[in-house]
């Protein structure tokens, strides 16, 4: 079976490339503030000891070694992300902490054979970006045993998770998203299950049954100074993504979007750092009787 969806390649492209060094350079930063939201989904279904776990989208695998954790020495966790730099990373880092329950896979969970039976698969934000979501999460259901529990973690509308949103709009102000560019896209985007129809509509369609979105509203820190809020809403998500797709081309323009993002974000400055509010879903479901 093929490890990457023809239709998701350009996506694996950017997570394996430019996205993977700018996730390394604010790790600290988006691994505490994705966290919150990852750890308020676990304690709202979480696995028990001695279950096989698969981790979607695992990134950097700390949310595999959490689980691993979480499932105990007679469980099992799995991560896997079609991204192989992330899971270069997070099979070193699992040795290093002599996580002897925990293994990563390279592939596309859209159409690569994830291995399994599970009892229950996680993902903090890892289903956002597969070109055809029902067939990624149909690919989970018939990897997970009948009765299989599904809890995934996606963020909700721009409009709840104002930081970015307002950053996205305050770049596209100065400088439109290009027609034609040499970067690869990373693919649908962080939004793309943020309506709860959308949401339920694949799962279902994947055959998942009872469906439950639960909202999950946190207060994350941006950054530990404005200017590192500043570099990381320049560099990740959808502002983000529009400068990094003109490349050299709007870098004149970066003195003003500085200076009105400096502006823009201002209200969020605390004594400790920049903290804003951020909205997520925390979905679960069941692979149902006969998966």
């Amino acid at each position: 079976m093929e490890q990457v969806a023809a239709l998701n390649e350009e996506a694996v492209e950017a997570w394996n490339g430019p996205l993977y060094e700018r996730f390394v350079a604010f790790r600290p930063v988006v691994t505490t503030g994705l966290g919150a939201h990852g750890e308020a989904a676990i304690a709202c279904c979480s696995p028990r000891p001695g279950e096989r776990v698969l981790d979607i989208g695992c990134g950097f695998g700390d949310t595999t070694q959490r689980l691993g954790e979480l499932v105990g020495p007679t469980g099992s966790a799995v991560g896997i992300d079609a991204a192989e730099r992330f899971i270069e990373t997070a099979r070193e880092e699992a040795r290093s902490a002599s996580a002897a329950n925990v293994e990563f896979l390279v592939g596309d969970v859209q159409v690569a054979d994830v291995g399994g039976p599970f009892d229950y698969a996680f993902s903090r934000f890892g289903t956002m970006f597969f070109a055809s979501p029902v067939a990624a999460m149909r690919n989970v259901r018939r990897a997970l045993v009948p009765g299989g529990r599904l809890c995934i973690v996606v963020w909700r509308r721009k409009l709840d998770n104002d930081w970015m949103y307002r950053g996205e709009t305050i770049v596209k102000g100065i400088v439109d998203r290009p027609e034609e560019f040499d970067e690869p896209t990373c693919g649908p985007g962080p939004f793309s299950m943020a309506d709860a129809d959308t949401t339920s509509d694949i799962l279902l369609s994947a055959g998942f049954e009872d469906v439950t979105l639960r909202r999950c509203d946190i207060e994350i820190t941006i950054g530990a100074t404005l200017d590192e809020a500043i570099d990381i809403l320049m560099a990740l998500g959808p502002a983000g993504e529009v400068l990094r797709l003109q490349g050299d081309r709007a870098r004149h323009l970066y003195p003003q979007i500085d200076a009105a993002l400096r502006e823009g974000l201002a209200e969020f400055v605390v004594e400790d750092g920049v903290r804003a509010p951020a909205s997520t879903w925390i979905v679960t479901a069941s692979a149902g009787a006969a998966a």
